[in-house]
């Protein structure tokens, strides 16, 4: 699969149009598209990051975000993959690129009902965790934790 996965901007029209198709899709699967719990300003810093999948024809295939939780850890937001198999790579970059961040920690939340996403994320090495933050008491959520090698 020949993809380039770089960082982009989120403000630009491709990010704008990867992140409605993937909060169509969580309004299907969970019920909330998951808009609220990420904006544009969240990566607006030196320790984020927003990458774009582009494809041999330079068309947007998946995207993925980290933002800072603390010094120690950031969160994963915004997965989005159109291609199968493509997850793990864009999943495996935000990984390297929260290491040069200087991230030790990775931490996500997804939805218990989005089955597709739990596997993916338990088949990638991340652990279910206590809910954290806003997640804390929501039934419905289920979070993710990784630690980092390095």
């Amino acid at each position: 699969m020949n993809v380039s996965i770089l960082p982009e901007s989120p403000e630009s029209r491709e990010a704008a149009m990867l992140m409605g198709e993937l909060s169509a899709i969580l309004e299907s699967i969970t019920g909330d598209s998951g808009q609220s719990s990420f904006s544009n300003e969240d990566v607006a810093n030196n320790r984020s990051v927003f990458l774009i999948a582009r494809d041999q024809r330079n068309s947007p295939v998946g995207c993925g975000a980290i933002r800072p939780l603390d010094d120690h850890c950031g969160e994963i937001k915004r997965m989005y993959s159109k291609l199968p198999g493509l997850g793990s790579r864009i999943l495996t970059c935000l990984e390297e690129r929260a290491g040069t961040l200087g991230y030790r920690i990775l931490r996500l939340e997804t939805r218990k009902i989005n089955e597709r996403a739990v596997s993916f994320y338990l088949r990638n090495g991340y652990d279910i965790i206590e809910n954290y933050g806003k997640y804390r008491g929501n039934e419905k959520a289920v979070c993710f934790e990784k630690k980092l090698v390095g």
